[in-house]
């Protein structure tokens, strides 16, 4: 490097570097404010959190219950969550959250949007005044873009989990030991994440509140389509290829299931599904309704809570039917091992595969084997047992199963038999 560059370059690091100590020490001087420490003391004082998970629905809802250990563990907290597109969308429905910033990160997938939009939410996070940020991931990522964004924004406390050593980025941080030591349900490692800075709940659930509005629309709808109880749901989308049980497979495992039960099915799906969903309807021999593309996720937690049972590929209503206690057959691509329904009686189902555990949205060997080898009628026995189990108390149920290094569930798989498949 040129001397006269070097300098020009080391001079700027020093300017850098006097700056977020200039704003420590002014955060350090305002009234009432505190000396922050990085352990659990300071994050006892802290009152603006921001919390950081910028993945889908479905992980969103998976974060509630740290969530609600941060608001639960200081007095007059104000949460503010920053996420994708659809993390926002499911964000007026989490009473944990106050507010919600939504951030197209340029780290993560769908590609994010151009510079300037990074440096403005800087900017933004700065006016903001944060006192505390907590970073939720899956194992497979790394929280250090977003702890960069925290720390030039000037947030003193910054947490995560981290595979290596993050130096000032994060001001606390627990290493990284999934999935080579061990494998937590992803909730189970958020909660763990926050109780190592005290934040804790005795409400681990997760959190999905239907508006009374949602309800007396969602009511109208399933009165307009005939609905009789009991009530199955379906959803066969997915945003992920790789998660999407066969459309003829599901419409097979409907018949079998009707033609031993009389139940009333019906099918949910986002705007862009409607055309599988009709696809499904007409393969099917049995009759069925479709209210797809015609909910909003209020709508749809609605009609949750009023269904006997949901049958599903692995995606965000999974994580709604949970919260609301609603149970679930969940058509579960060996994706990641750690999403499984939470806290709700489900049957998880899918075939062992030597390539499990891809994190791949779109099937690297193109056989989809870990779904397509799933029978019918193995859907329809979950489904029958599942419903045989009315009655029981909902959420009266340990955590969600992990997938285990084995292929088998590493905890109980909580149906109407509670058939314990553990190794």
């Amino acid at each position: 490097m040129e001397p006269e560059r070097g300098a020009r370059t080391r001079g700027a690091r020093r300017r850098s570097a006097r700056c977020g100590a200039d704003y420590l020490r002014e955060r350090r001087r305002e009234p009432g404010g505190v000396t922050w420490g990085t352990g659990a003391h300071g994050w006892k004082a802290a009152r603006r959190i921001l919390c950081v998970r910028l993945d889908g629905m479905g992980d969103v809802l998976m974060t509630t219950p740290a969530m609600r250990a941060l608001r639960e563990s200081g007095e007059g907290r104000h949460l503010t969550l920053l996420t994708s597109r659809s993390g926002r969308a499911v964000a007026p429905y989490i009473r944990e959250v106050d507010d919600v910033i939504e951030f197209a990160a340029p780290w993560m997938k769908p590609p994010g949007c151009a510079a300037a939009g990074d440096v403005a939410l800087i900017e933004s996070l700065k006016l903001r005044r944060y006192d505390a940020a907590v970073i939720f991931t899956v194992y497979s990522q790394s929280p250090l873009p977003a702890a960069y964004v925290c720390y030039l924004a000037g947030i003193p406390l910054r947490l995560a989990h981290c595979r290596e050593n993050p130096y000032h980025l994060l001001t606390g941080w627990i290493r990284e030991p999934e999935p080579h030591e061990k494998l937590r349900h992803e909730v189970r490692r958020h909660l763990d994440l926050v109780a190592r800075v005290g934040c804790r709940t005795a409400d681990e659930r997760l959190s999905f509140t239907v508006p009374d509005a949602a309800r007396e629309r969602a009511d109208a709808l399933l009165a307009a389509v005939n609905v009789q109880a009991p009530l199955i749901v379906v959803h066969p989308g997915a945003s992920a290829p790789s998660r999407r049980y066969p459309g003829e497979r599901f419409a097979q495992a409907l018949d079998l299931l009707l033609a031993r039960r009389e139940a009333t099915v019906l099918f949910t799906g986002a705007p862009d599904e409607v055309a599988l969903v009709e696809a499904i309807r007409a393969a099917m021999n049995a009759p069925s309704r479709s209210l797809a593309g015609r909910l909003t996720l209020g709508e749809l937690g609605a009609v949750l809570e009023r269904a006997a049972l949901l049958v599903s590929n692995n995606t965000g209503p999974v994580h709604i039917a949970a919260a609301l206690g609603t149970p679930v057959v969940d058509l579960y691509a060996l994706t990641n091992p750690q999403h499984t329904p939470w806290q709700v009686a489900a049957e998880v189902l899918y075939a062992e595969v030597p390539c499990r555990f891809c994190y791949r949205s779109v099937c690297p060997l193109g056989h989809h084997e870990c779904l397509t080898r799933v029978a019918p009628e193995e859907i329809a026995a979950a489904a029958e047992r599942l419903l045989g189990s009315a009655g029981a108390e909902r959420h009266d149920r340990p955590d969600g199963a992990v997938i285990g290094a084995f292929g088998r569930l590493s905890a109980v798989t909580y149906a109407a038999s509670a058939t314990d498949r553990s190794e």
